[in-house]
């Protein structure tokens, strides 16, 4: 009877404090351009040993139909962090750089907010690329304005000695260190929370011409960061064995360009470097499962890996495909384009104490779905001006999935095109890619091309032909479901709310018909 009392009395403490497993820490790997093709356990015909996430895929579940909210990077991570289409924010299009003012807007809760609130520490490491504002010399701080041509004169009127405002710290994470935006982009100096490290500051190009740390060097920041990322979980373990859990948004570096694979990793693959640089990715999330496990907290961890959008052309697709390899499977095109290789994106999670191993999931997800899943594992309420495009994936996790979890879901290209995606219909309102792939805005004339383009993904996953024509009815209805979304200012139930920026959803469809592809003479 003692006993019983005891057990008792333990089981009412800790549902006054919360259940442990009921707060699992959280890791949220990002890949930067990592193709759905190139995972293995994805693509049984690719040609990339990727053992790490084969086996994660093994312990846990694949989600065949993932999507990025975009097809570049820094509007899938507004996504990711704010549960909110990145269409509805101040970028219309294209990125942020290097010294872009900060994308979130004041006020706004992001995922990170909300954990720590609900008692999460919380970490980002790595690829931040939402913008931050870097003070300069003279007062006042960097704001590039979201282009490139101000990125080099700018980075070098900063005054690295003083911390940086508006970034991650800001954002409801209790720790940072990484990089301000892609590899490729300056300033080349790492974070620590505000600070950044310089040593001393010289020019170094990793693609493009910037200001940089002496000691830094792009080959470098993958392991870094991995090993910081590692060093994080060593050291809030216990807490997390004591029912203080941890999250960590860890968007890597790679395999995005400058593709600088470690000495251990090149010419392993065979492929080429690319197929090198994804091995050592693969070999990154080893590393993060081994630190999980030998610290005895893989079992309440949900380990989820994705990527911020599809494989880029500057993995070199000719070269690999000759080697019987592709990047973006069975889908057409690749990052930037409106087509499914465009977002279509791995996506696997494990958590042993809920999710069954080597299970798989056809349910349509989308990268803002983050926010409420988080919610809902800790059965609290979304709050009403946050996370507007955000649907709890929880159910396909549990196996609880009786239907459709989202009513639709919305794609947008790195030239501002959109798309609606809802069952096996699928409508873009665009001709051509809305990005890098043929036929590709700007260099094919769309005047005579239909202004929209649909296609039933259930028999022609390969996008190859318009059914516009054959059924209008189901134009109109998406459309109109879309035009919903913009006017009510979310795309979930709840009050309406208001985008932060006028939004024309045929504007980039518009702008492709209308434009004057070069002639040959004018290339030259």
């Amino acid at each position: 009877m003692t006993n019983l009392k005891s057990l008792i009395a333990c089981v009412l403490l800790t549902s006054a404090f919360g259940l442990r497993a009921d707060k699992p820490n959280i890791v949220y790997i990002l890949a930067d351009d990592l193709g759905y093709g190139d995972v293995r356990a994805l693509n049984p015909k690719g040609k990339i040993k990727t053992p790490h996430l084969d086996r994660l895929a093994s312990e846990g579940m694949v989600f065949t139909d993932a999507h990025s909210s975009s097809s570049v990077c820094t509007p899938t991570r507004y996504g990711i962090l704010t549960g909110r289409y990145n269409w509805r924010s101040r970028l219309e299009s294209s990125v942020c750089w290097g010294f872009s003012r900060r994308l979130i807007e004041p006020g706004r809760e992001t995922i990170a907010l909300f954990l720590r609130q609900n008692g999460y520490k919380t970490a980002a490491i790595g690829k931040w690329h939402l913008g931050m504002s870097w003070p300069l010399k003279n007062g006042g701080f960097a704001d590039d304005g979201d282009t490139w041509s101000n990125d080099y004169q700018e980075g070098w009127q900063v005054d690295y000695s003083k911390p940086v405002e508006q970034g991650p710290i800001t954002l409801g994470f209790d720790e940072f260190y990484g990089i301000s935006a892609s590899l490729d982009m300056p300033p080349y100096v790492y974070i620590r929370n505000t600070q950044p490290q310089v040593k001393k500051l010289v020019t170094k190009a990793f693609h493009r011409n910037g200001p940089a740390d002496i000691d830094f060097e792009a080959v470098n920041v993958l392991p870094e960061t991995t090993r910081e990322t590692v060093k994080f979980i060593r050291r809030n373990a216990t807490a997390a064995r004591q029912g203080k859990p941890f999250f960590i948004y860890f968007p890597l570096t790679a395999p995005h360009t400058p593709i600088l694979p470690t000495k251990e990793y090149q010419d392993k693959s065979g492929l080429n470097t690319y197929a090198d640089f994804v091995m050592q990715v693969d070999a990154t999330v080893g590393q993060v499962m081994d630190a999980l496990e030998t610290t005895g907290i893989s079992k309440n961890t949900l380990l989820i890996f994705t990527s911020d959008n599809g494989c880029s052309p500057q993995a070199k697709f000719p070269e690999l495909e000759a080697k019987g390899h592709n990047p973006s499977h069975v889908f057409r095109g690749h990052k930037a384009d409106i087509y499914e290789g465009g977002h279509r994106i791995p996506f696997i999670v494990r958590w042993p104490s809920r999710v069954k191993a080597g299970s798989t999931s056809a349910q349509t997800i989308c990268l803002t779905d983050l926010f409420a899943t988080s919610a809902d594992i800790l059965n609290q309420s979304v709050p009403a001006d946050a996370a507007e495009d955000s649907v709890s994936i929880l159910p396909a996790l549990l196996d609880k999935d009786d239907k459709a979890l989202r009513e639709a879901t919305v794609h947008h290209s790195i030239n501002g095109a959109f798309s609606i995606r809802q069952g096996d219909w699928k409508l873009a309102l665009c001709p051509g890619s809305g990005g890098w792939s043929n036929p590709r805005p700007g260099r094919t004339d769309f005047s005579q091309s239909p202004a929209v383009q649909l296609f039933d993904l259930s028999r022609d996953i390969g996008e190859t032909k318009n059914l516009e024509a054959e059924h209008p009815e189901v134009v109109k209805r998406l459309t109109t479901l879309l035009e919903s979304y913009v006017q009510r200012g979310r795309s979930t139930p709840g009050p309406t709310q208001s985008n932060s920026r006028e939004i024309d959803i045929r504007k980039a469809g518009k702008a492709a018909r209308a434009a004057k592809p070069p002639t040959k003479k004018s290339r030259k």
